[in-house]
């Protein structure tokens, strides 16, 4: 588990569309916090700082604590809403946790070491199929990445989930199958540009080819010119 971000809060006691309208343009988020049973709290958060705290590629994977005065909760952020066409954030719901709560959610993967990929230093391109892996876990060991290590893999070759290190009381939600995460797949643009280079070349051979033709053909018509100038001078 990676440093628990702390978010600070605000109880309020207002609902309704209008009330929330009115909390966004005083650049306050409504949100709320609920679960383990008790009754939910409802809350407003301050759009910068919750802005900021979002642009972590893990937020959603990470155990925040939520401080309202001198009260703190422990909880998972679970769904944010935004605004259909303006993309801005509308609501936010985090999940109360305890200690072994247990919860599904999406890890990212991170990949380590393609200095030391093979198969990329030959041209190869890392094809990637999976940027995230639903996990189950205990809130307490919700990992903050899933790595993936690049080193010694040829082109051609898989990561598959089985090759991630998980802790005993962290599974996959996909159990049926050891799932792909990404391929080192052959390069493209070099036959692309191998392709083009022998359309050149081809091109600048048929060239001579016709020049070395015109070349050849010239005597004959210079023959067939001075022929014709002679038949001309018999005649007169």
């Amino acid at each position: 588990m990676s440093e628990v971000l702390q978010i600070l809060a605000e109880k309020r006691s207002s609902v309704g569309t209008g009330k929330s309208r009115e909390l966004r343009l005083k650049d306050k988020i409504p949100g709320i916090i609920y679960g383990e049973k008790k009754d939910p709290i409802l809350i407003t958060l301050d759009k910068k700082k919750l802005k900021l705290a979002i642009q972590d590629a893990g937020f959603f994977s990470k155990q925040c604590e939520i401080k309202i005065d001198n009260d703190i909760f422990k909880v998972l952020p679970k769904d944010l809403q935004l605004h259909p066409v303006k993309e801005n954030i509308v609501h936010i719901d985090f999940l109360r946790v305890g200690e072994n709560t247990m919860v599904t959610l999406f890890v990212p993967v991170k990949f380590t070491n393609d200095n030391k990929c093979e198969g990329i230093k030959q041209g190869g391109v890392l094809n990637i199929v999976r940027h995230e892996v639903e996990l189950k876990a205990p809130v307490s060991k919700i990992p903050e990445y899933l790595e993936a290590n690049l080193d010694g893999l040829e082109i051609g070759d898989n990561i598959h989930i089985s090759s991630i290190k998980l802790d005993p009381d962290v599974s996959t939600i996909i159990k049926d199958r050891d799932f792909t995460i990404a391929t080192i797949s052959p390069p493209t643009v070099m036959a692309v540009e191998e392709t083009k280079e022998e359309e050149t070349v081809d091109e600048e051979g048929a060239e001579k080819t016709e020049e070395s033709k015109d070349s050849a053909d010239q005597p004959e018509a210079e023959k067939e010119k001075n022929q014709e100038k002679n038949n001309e001078d018999d005649k007169k």
